[in-house]
């Protein structure tokens, strides 16, 4: 049930014609309290979708009542009538659900430049509301997805309290964050100052860490919002804790689903300097068009894995590096070392260790390869 899991939730999930396809396209999550207490984070592109620019404001109070979502459109660079649709679709959902404009997130997902149909979305509201329910988790999860071939959910029980989740995104899984659609509800007590340290700081370990081609959305949004209803009220860092198990499943659902994907690749760099170093090491690898397309011909070329190590700036001596591909040290002191043929990259799961020698943090980041599929898919993607 995701994101109904935790008490004090509703939702719905249903299909108003936004897609061609006629599939689910518009998901609404209500928080029926007894508290409202949120927080959220945005992508860092500076070009911003309509709901990302009318939610960003939503949330400075610390307050969200209610998460609408469309998929089949983006209403990014839709202008001054884009951003009407999405304010009157927060009024439309405050008047039916009783509450203020203001307390409501918007997000939407699709298709850039694409005019959504405001009074089908209008009208999409009174199906929504008429079909909230306790239930209605998994309908809100399958209605925001877009190139998705499987809805994303996770629940992390904790003691006496729980966390559920639903996300969606297929592609441009890049940092800050990843194209991605992702509503948490907890039926914790947790004051929205606490909620915004623990979201930080499990979105830093896990969505901002995932970076399947790239490119970074323009749409971007995670929220989390509190009901309170357990009455029970955890220690930040259990609260910490458990969140970050939330987000890093749904992470690596994203990553799973990647748009044309065969191998699922976690690159951890130990022994950094800085675990800023160790990251910057990983993301240079996982941006690696050349070391993606070898992982999908299924050869264990550690050179590429070298030569990217070497655009950075991390410390580390370029003559004294290891790296180790599923668990083969195919180079050790920056010289040839175990028989690359020992490296088996039929399986889907890939590892890539990279030893800096230069401290001792560590970092992982997750990609994917780069596939005929997924070239074909997002040449295609708008027509």
């Amino acid at each position: 049930m995701s994101v109904t899991h935790p008490a004090g939730f509703v939702a719905a999930g249903a299909a108003i014609g936004l897609k061609s396809t006629g599939k689910k396209d518009f998901a609404l999550v209500v928080n029926q309290g007894p508290t409202y207490d949120s927080a959220s984070v945005f992508t860092s592109n500076r070009c911003k979708a309509n709901p990302v620019l009318w939610s960003e404001q939503v949330v400075k109070d610390g307050v969200v009542r209610a998460v609408v979502l469309n998929s089949g459109g983006a209403n990014c660079y839709t202008g001054p009538e884009g951003f009407q649709t999405t304010h009157q679709v927060a009024e439309k959902v405050g008047e039916l659900v009783g509450i203020a404009a203001g307390d409501v997130v918007v997000c939407s997902t699709g298709l850039i430049g694409l005019v959504n149909d405001r009074q089908r979305l209008l009208d999409g509201v009174g199906v929504l509301h008429a079909q909230l329910s306790a239930d209605g988790g998994n309908d809100a999860a399958e209605a925001i997805m877009t190139t998705d071939t499987v809805s994303k959910q996770v629940v992390v029980q904790g003691d006496g309290w729980s966390i559920g989740g639903m996300a969606k995104g297929a592609g441009m899984l890049a940092p800050a964050l990843a194209t991605m659609l992702v509503v948490i509800t907890t039926d914790a007590v947790v004051p929205a100052g606490e909620l915004d340290v623990a979201l930080r700081a499990a979105t830093r370990v896990s969505f901002d860490r995932l970076d399947s081609d790239g490119c970074q959305s323009t749409n971007d949004t995670v929220t989390v919002m509190a009901s309170g209803a357990s009455g029970v009220t955890p220690s930040l860092s259990a609260f910490t804790a458990a969140l970050t198990e939330v987000c890093r499943s749904l992470a690596i659902q994203l990553l799973a689903d990647a748009e044309g994907a065969d191998h699922e690749i976690a690159i951890t760099t130990v022994n950094a300097a800085t675990e800023d170093d160790a990251v910057e090491v990983g993301r240079s690898v996982a941006r690696s068009n050349l070391f993606k397309a070898a992982v999908f011909g299924k050869d264990p070329n550690w050179g590429r894995v070298l030569a990217s190590v070497g655009t950075t700036q991390a410390v580390f001596d370029p003559a004294d590096l290891d790296v180790a591909m599923n668990g083969v040290w195919v180079c050790r002191n920056s010289t040839p070392a175990e028989d690359p043929s020992l490296v088996d990259l039929s399986d889907r799961k890939v590892t890539v260790t990279i030893d800096l020698k230069s401290g001792d943090a560590e970092a992982t980041v997750w990609t994917n390869d780069l596939t005929h599929a997924y070239v074909h898919e997002n040449s295609a993607y708008s027509s």
